[in-house]
């Protein structure tokens, strides 16, 4: 592992916090954690911590001893100077002479220290850096050392690597017995240059913040260069289906059944978005011969429990010949796994009730890593970011227990040890609240336009993750850039294009729940005298388009089995013709039959359909001039042109629109119906 310390960075850095009034030492304790926390190899999604013992000014202009320590939620590739909340530290280190200290009063007690109220909750691992004595400590979950001491004789062969350079600790979660554990530790090998945490990580130290950082990288360069020797190849590979299924085939599948029915009979499930990976690594990993032995025995390091639980489920490979076989053979496994956590957490609940006096209560019996045979992995999470991470932690691991079992044989720490980790308080405190359409996936067509890039933003501002589909592809993918989502190039009128669009979206997220088929175009004419190329071109997109998209999404929502949501674009033309509007207003009439006919034939199938029909909004809709012609023939600004049609007075906006299509997507028990966006307009309401 190379050191990526450059002096010149390291000053720069110093100098410029310098200006926001930071100190020396805590800008290069930013400029180290940051180097540390940039490396996947060491640390990944707020994991690792790190500290400086330095002095600060209270709010009484005391002169006080401080510990800047890694404050939960912060990531360390990332990290601010606010990042490393200041914790007094006479007070911390006066904690070590207590014989024991529960976790709610440890936390408690860091936060009643805290130079600033309103910063974040200092690390769980803040006594351990607390009671070492150095100016400089960072802690990460290296790989290459997980590998080494995941052994059932990780002890023995960490003194073999690391020698008398480093103390060891036996396994113990972190709290206040880790922290009195690791000063014991210290005080009976003070040469030492760090620890080694069994089946946890490595803890480096030094009096500069280059010369923690170095040792880090040092020694993790020793497991690394141990683990290169004498390797023998990990994963045997098993016979496979030589035709397996495509993965857009087998994401919705995967979702559907991991969503769990929180009231089946009102439509209501708690769903999971997912990410796919797939290398010659993962590969090698999922299609070995003894995955279900080395995937099976536990986490690489307890930190990740919370985001994969302790053991992946493997499916059967999905062979392209026998697709129901998969889907069952799938639901097994899902079954399977379900009665296995349940029998899980009952064992050690019955014990953690009876050591505490109190029962926790179960989480979700579903898997948070999904292996594929022949295909690769899916991390599952409550958001597209939360699976990427599972995904993210998954590789991890696969890197972590190859290089275990290529020169030995990979352990995890215990059941019980997982449980408690699992289900400790102070690790659930990281998993957030939820918006209104989490774990939901929307795709919107005429996505970059003005009332599908603003149908796009309401969406993901509700929390879903929005797939925004246009022909201009460019567009999409600047449209999708600005609120986190997926951005593709789809010409609607083609029925491939509409495919492998709705394939993209199943692959990026697993499946599809909300599709708004918003694309569009305004052709006119009278409509005795407009031409069939005229009248054909507008049925191709504001009929047939919205029929191909529908029949896409409908494929990806059966296969869930958990029901979804189709939305159209209407139009006030559809029920209140206007003069030359022929071209535009027919095929929209036949859209909302369409809408209509789609939530007659799939409402038992939990399909809800609707259509939204909203008039005189300020979009590309409208030929170049034409609303500052109209306007300008009535003397009228465009603004006032387009309030001063409707009975409100008020101008209708994309904004408004799109908060329709989202009420839309949460009605639950609506469905064939037409909402009406006009500012009023009684000609074209629905009776």
């Amino acid at each position: 592992m190379e050191s990526l310390w450059r002096d010149d960075d390291a000053r720069a850095m110093v100098e410029a916090y310098a200006k926001e009034g930071v100190g020396e030492d805590l800008g290069l304790r930013v400029y180290t954690t940051r180097l540390l926390g940039s490396d996947p190899r060491l640390v990944l999604h707020g994991g690792g911590n790190t500290s400086v013992k330095t002095r600060m000014t209270d709010a009484l202009g005391a002169d006080v001893e401080v510990l800047c320590v890694k404050g939960s939620g912060w990531d360390m590739a990332a990290i601010e100077p606010q990042g490393l909340p200041a914790v007094r530290l006479t007070p911390l280190r006066a904690l070590a002479a207590l014989e024991s200290l529960s976790d709610e009063d440890m936390v408690g007690l860091q936060r009643q220290n805290l130079l600033d109220p309103s910063a974040p909750n200092p690390s769980v691992e803040t006594l351990l850096h607390a009671f070492l004595p150095h100016k400089f400590v960072d802690h990460t979950h290296s790989t290459a050392v997980l590998a080494v001491t995941d052994q059932p004789d990780g002890a023995e062969r960490c003194a073999e690597v690391f020698g008398e350079t480093m103390a060891i600790v036996s396994y113990i979660m972190p709290g206040f017995a880790l922290a009195k554990a690791a000063a014991r530790a210290y005080a009976e090998n003070s040469g030492v240059e760090g620890l080694i945490l069994l089946k946890h990580g490595i803890f480096s130290f030094g009096d500069s913040a280059a010369e923690a950082y170095q040792r880090m990288i040092a020694q993790v360069s020793r497991a690394e260069a141990y683990l290169a020797k004498g390797r023998s190849k990990p994963f045997k590979p098993a016979a496979l289906p030589a035709n397996l299924l495509p993965v857009a085939r087998v994401a919705p599948v995967l979702r559907g059944l991991a969503s769990l029915a929180v009231d089946e009979a009102e439509g209501l499930y708690r769903r999971l978005v997912l990410e796919f990976r797939s290398d010659d690594k993962v590969r090698a990993y999922v299609d070995g011969e003894e995955l279900h032995r080395y995937a099976q025995i536990g986490v690489v390091t307890p930190d990740h429990t919370i985001r994969t639980k302790n053991t992946p489920l493997i499916v059967p490979p999905p062979d392209a010949a026998m697709a129901e076989a998969f889907r069952e053979g799938a639901r097994a496994a899902f079954e399977t796994y379900a009665v296995a956590y349940k029998a899980y957490f009952e064992r050690h609940n019955a014990r953690y009730a009876k050591d505490h006096g109190a029962a926790k209560t179960a989480l979700d019996p579903v898997p948070r890593v999904v292996l594929v045979p022949g295909l690769g992995l899916f991390g599952l999470g409550r958001s597209a970011r939360e699976a990427c991470i599972a995904a993210d932690i998954a590789e991890n691991a696969i890197q972590v227990i190859g290089d275990a079992e290529a020169v030995g044989r990979f352990e995890s720490i215990t059941d019980a040890e997982m449980f408690d980790v699992e289900y400790w308080s102070l690790e659930q405190a990281k998993l957030g609240k939820e918006k209104q359409l989490a774990r939901h996936v929307v795709a919107v067509t005429g996505g970059a336009g003005g009332i599908g890039a603003a149908t796009a933003a309401a969406f993901a501002a509700e929390g879903a993750e929005v797939a925004v589909l246009d022909i201009d592809g460019a567009a999409a993918e600047a449209t999708a850039a600005a609120i986190g989502g997926l951005g593709l190039a789809c010409d609607v009128t083609d029925g491939d294009a509409v495919e492998a669009a709705m394939d993209a979206v199943a692959a990026a997220y697993g499946g599809l729940d909300i599709l708004v088929s918003n694309a569009g175009a305004a052709w006119q004419g009278r409509i005795g005298e407009v031409d069939d190329d005229t009248l054909r071109k507008s049925f191709e997109l504001n009929f047939f388009a919205h029929q191909r998209v529908a029949q896409a999404a409908v494929r990806v929502m059966l296969a869930q089995g958990t029901g979804g949501v189709l939305l159209f674009n209407a139009s006030k033309q559809a029920l209140d013709p206007g003069p030359d509007f022929g071209p535009y207003g027919i095929p929209k009439a036949a859209t909302i039959a369409l809408a209509r006919q789609y939530a007659i034939d799939y409402g038992a199938d939990g399909i809800r359909s609707n259509a939204v029909n909203a008039d005189r909004v300020r979009t590309g809709l409208y030929a170049d001039g034409m609303l500052e012609a109209r306007a300008k023939a009535r003397s009228l600004s465009v603004a006032d042109y387009l309030a001063g049609a409707n009975l409100l007075r008020r101008e209708v906006k994309a904004e408004d629109v799109a908060r329709a299509f989202v009420s839309l997507a949460c009605a639950r028990k609506t469905t064939g119906a037409i909402l009406t966006v006009d500012g009023g307009n009684l000609a074209a309401a629905p009776r």
